[in-house]
């Protein structure tokens, strides 16, 4: 098998595999004072200190959830009744719940390469949220420059709730516009600073870097506003209830920890490959183009549009010959809407339709890439000569 839907999901590293089978000998509640439950909540507390490490963040400053979609949802929450920004390709638990759960929720345009437009924010806006880089595109954005023209809106403090908790303390709210970066898929591709991004909450996900899917966590930067979504609990220190998953957290770990190492490997031996299927495709492929921008990207990801040849169909054809691409984001897998992000970005639902997502791995080498392109070129044309649809510029019969 040829995987390159790594952005979708990575493998679970032999090493996070032994850290979980490892954890998993350990009997105790790591909320429990017993010597077992010690032993569980050191471990969790490694942990926390090696994903803090890995964004240069404070240990406290870690937030354990179930993933990045609790994450994002867990921020919106914080500022539920409150005018709300967001870029218009955000993934869709970000998306979504800040359209629910926003007062007023103000959606900020892109350009065709996905970079966010110069924007004003509507009066009285409280959080603003921008993701380090798109799951679609690998389109990275400039987040540091906007977290210092969004602490620049001054607002009124928004009203910080009483504690729910017996550890969650209520702290000044500031009187500027708050950020949250989503940095999901930038994790572990190229280096993260949330200090140097001066960014005020930003969220994580274990099983892109070859962690275990169902653990991932969220950056709360000092001080700020916090409401916890789920309670009944102390744990998190009163932010999140819930027994502790001693057993993902110790992948997750594990994993944050070699993530230190691998944006140079990325770089170095990712970006060339990912360029070298880039080059090949507009060569090989009539009528082919590329929706990610080479020089502001991730060094993985490659979505790609194919005239007249529909993506759902290519992924198809591609699995049956054991390679393993994606149409887009997993999360919308199933949807027969166009991609929201290449609607943004393209405002063309051909183009959208007809896109595939490359996303490669440390793990993926030239040899595959040549195999892909043994077999991707006949697909595309059998597609393109049984479509309805006209390649653009040809007259019809």
């Amino acid at each position: 098998m040829i995987y390159l839907d790594h952005s979708a999901t990575s493998p679970l590293l032999p090493e996070a595999k032994q850290a979980i089978q490892e954890a998993m000998k350990l009997v105790g509640n790591a909320s429990s004072l017993h010597t077992p439950g010690h032993l569980a909540h050191n471990l969790i507390e490694e942990a926390r200190a090696n994903i803090a490490k890995l964004i240069n963040a404070a240990p406290e400053e870690i937030i354990f959830t179930s993933g990045g979609s609790e994450s994002n949802n867990t921020v919106t929450n914080i500022f539920a009744n409150c005018n709300i920004a967001v870029s218009a390709i955000e993934h869709p638990s970000l998306l979504e719940s800040a359209k629910i759960r926003a007062k007023n929720c103000q959606i900020l345009p892109v350009d065709e390469q996905g970079i966010i437009k110069d924007f004003e924010l509507a009066p009285e806006t409280k959080l603003v949220s921008i993701m380090l880089a798109n799951n679609e595109l690998g389109t990275i954005e400039p987040i540091q420059e906007l977290a210092k023209k969004v602490h620049a809106h001054y607002t009124e403090p928004i009203k910080t709730p009483k504690p729910t908790q017996r550890f969650a303390k209520s702290t000044p709210a500031p009187s500027y516009t708050l950020f949250h970066c989503d940095a999901t898929q930038a994790l572990g591709k190229i280096p993260i600073d949330a200090k140097g991004l001066n960014v005020d909450y930003m969220t994580l996900s274990a099983h892109k870097i070859g962690g275990p899917v169902g653990i991932g966590a969220l950056y709360v930067k000092k001080n700020m506003p916090f409401k916890p979504l789920i309670i009944g609990g102390h744990q998190e220190y009163g932010k999140r209830a819930g027994t502790y998953q001693v057993i993902n957290i110790a992948g997750f770990g594990t994993a944050a920890k070699i993530a230190q190492n691998t944006p140079k490997e990325y770089e170095k031996k990712v970006r060339p490959l990912r360029n070298y299927l880039a080059k090949r495709i507009l060569e090989e492929i009539p009528h082919s183009s590329l929706n990610t921008p080479l020089e502001k990207s991730l060094p993985n990801i490659l979505n790609v549009s194919f005239q007249a040849a529909e993506g759902e169909s290519i992924q198809l054809y591609l699995d049956a010959h054991d390679i393993i691409v994606s149409t887009g984001s997993a999360c919308a897998s199933g949807d027969t809407e166009p991609s929201h992000v290449l609607m943004a970005t393209k405002n063309d639902a051909e183009v959208a339709h007809s896109s595939i997502r490359f996303s490669l791995g440390l793990s993926t080498t030239k040899s595959e890439l040549n195999q892909v392109m043994q077999i991707l070129p006949e697909i595309i044309h059998r597609l393109q000569q049984i479509s309805t649809v006209k390649i653009k510029g040809e007259k019809n019969d």
